[in-house]
C-alpha cells in the first residue's frame, strides 16, 4: 500500500502526483531515499535520476538542478529540467550530462 504523496514539478509542467512507496532523488550531498513518514528535509538536487516506485513499478525521470522538500503532506520535487527516460533523446542526456 503506497503511503507516500509524492510530486514531480518542472517549469513546463507536473510530470507527476500520486502516491507512491518510495523516492529515489539525487540530492547534491547524494542521493537519497524518502519513504513515508520521512522527516522533515529540504535539499538541492544534482543532476541525476529521480526513481519512483510504486505498485506498478518503478518509473524514472532525470532531473537537472532544482529542489526537494519532505514535510507532513510528502514529496516535492520542484525540477529545473525534467524528462520521463521514456521521453528522451541523446540530445537530451548529453544536456542533462552537462
Amino acid at each position: 500500500m503506497a503511503g507516500l504523496h509524492f510530486e514531480l514539478v518542472s517549469p513546463a509542467k507536473l510530470l507527476f502526483s500520486g502516491d507512491v512507496d518510495s523516492v529515489v532523488i539525487p540530492g547534491t550531498e547524494g542521493e537519497m531515499t524518502v519513504l513515508p513518514q520521512h522527516a522533515p528535509i529540504l535539499t538541492s538536487l544534482r543532476a541525476g535520476v529521480v526513481v519512483v516506485a510504486s505498485a506498478k513499478g518503478a518509473e524514472r525521470v532525470f532531473v537537472r538542478g532544482g529542489f526537494a522538500e519532505v514535510n507532513a503532506k510528502g514529496l516535492t520535487v520542484l525540477a529545473e529540467r525534467a524528462i520521463p527516460e521514456a521521453e528522451m533523446t541523446d540530445e537530451d542526456k548529453a544536456a542533462l550530462a552537462a
